[in-house]
């Protein structure tokens, strides 16, 4: 029997700790041995859901790490502190699970990067989208061979808007909406915030996964937002590899959310070629895919997921016990790519121009 895997929450800035900490709270060999936030009010959902006694509630990081000395740290922060945060939870050595998005900027995740490798500990950036069946199945087809060489990817992918829901995509009132848009942190652009940060490494660190590695040449983007907001609600990144097109596009403000009705166009991905297509949409049991056998095309099922690939702390748990290397989405060296895509794409809607890649 293993000894219980000792996992920590720190900084609630992003709802989905709410989701995460609900992952390792029903991971038979996971204990949730502590939570923190500078605001204590930010934790009292998570504590109250998953029974987490006050002496394991801080507002003082080093305390909590000190005193529970995890194997994982989960970090929540706004995306433009996710820099500052691994740099200071790396040195007490425990791995890090960042959520999305891997930074705010290029040079922020290089200190991501970095921190980690002085402290020896190891660093994951979670994608949730990663571990939907229809994804991972598209992503086996690909590596079966199934569509040939990948050619072009085309991402369409957002919401009604980061405050429409909470934890576990609890809906929120239009009250509650208006209340907190002027001081969220998505609508601050020193921040982080805006759709395309919050979902454009979505699509170029999977588009990355899915085409192996491989990186663009330049890099081309058109941004718009409401009258009024210093962020973007919507985005079109056309990138250009050596193979064609690729084109990424985000939005806060689709007709519905995909997790209950999926709005048109479908969020998810579409993949080219030099064989067939795939098409693989968010929360669908099933994928359609046309090759050179069958020009019409079929609907195939998902492929059940097998442990440990059903959520990130599963998999965290796997790779840290058996020494395995973080790979795929998760991984630096794809994540690093799907950001040097996001700065070029940044750069390009600032400059009002096509940019080469960055970095």
């Amino acid at each position: 029997m293993h000894s219980p895997f000792k996992i920590v929450g720190i900084n609630f800035d992003h709802f989905h700790m709410g989701d995460l900490l609900r992952m390792a709270a029903e991971h038979p060999e996971v204990e949730i041995v502590g939570i923190c936030d500078e605001h204590p009010t930010r934790m009292k959902e998570a504590q109250q859901n998953f029974e987490i006694p006050d002496e394991r509630v801080f507002t003082d990081y080093r305390q909590l790490l000190e005193t529970s000395q995890p194997d994982l740290a989960i970090l929540c922060p706004a995306a433009s502190m996710h820099g500052e945060w691994v740099e200071r939870v790396a040195p007490f050595g425990c791995d890090i699970l960042v959520e999305k998005p891997f930074a705010a900027s290029l040079d922020e995740a290089d200190r991501m990067i970095a921190a980690c490798e002085t402290s020896g500990s190891r660093l994951a950036i979670n994608w949730p989208l990663a571990w939907m069946a229809s994804h991972r199945t598209a992503k086996r087809f690909v590596d079966d061979g199934r569509i040939g060489d990948v050619l072009e990817v085309h991402y369409y992918d957002g919401n009604r808007g980061p405050l429409h829901h909470g934890a576990d995509k609890t809906e929120r009132s239009p009250e509650e909406i208006a209340k907190e848009k002027s001081e969220s942190w998505f609508y601050k652009k020193s921040h982080g915030g805006g759709s395309l940060l919050d979902y454009l490494g979505y699509g170029t660190t999977l588009g990355t996964w899915y085409m192996n590695g491989r990186s663009p040449i330049e890099v081309t983007t058109v941004v718009d937002g409401a009258e009024g907001l210093e962020v973007d609600e919507h985005s079109v990144t056309v990138a250009r590899y050596e193979t064609g097109l690729s084109k990424f596009e985000t939005r806060w403000g689709t007709y519905t959310d995909p997790w209950t009705h999926q709005p048109q166009p479908p969020c998810g991905f579409v993949l080219i070629g030099t064989r067939g297509t795939i098409s693989s949409y968010d929360y669908d049991t099933r994928i359609k895919w046309q090759n050179e056998w069958c020009d019409s095309g079929e609907w195939i099922d998902t492929n059940e997921i097998l442990s440990p690939f059903h959520n990130p702390v599963q998999y965290m748990v796997d790779v840290i016990r058996s020494g395995a290397p973080i790979a795929g989405p998760l991984s630096v060296e794809i994540s690093r790519i799907g950001q040097q895509i996001v700065d070029s794409a940044l750069l390009s809607a600032e400059q009002k121009r096509t940019v080469p890649l960055v970095g």
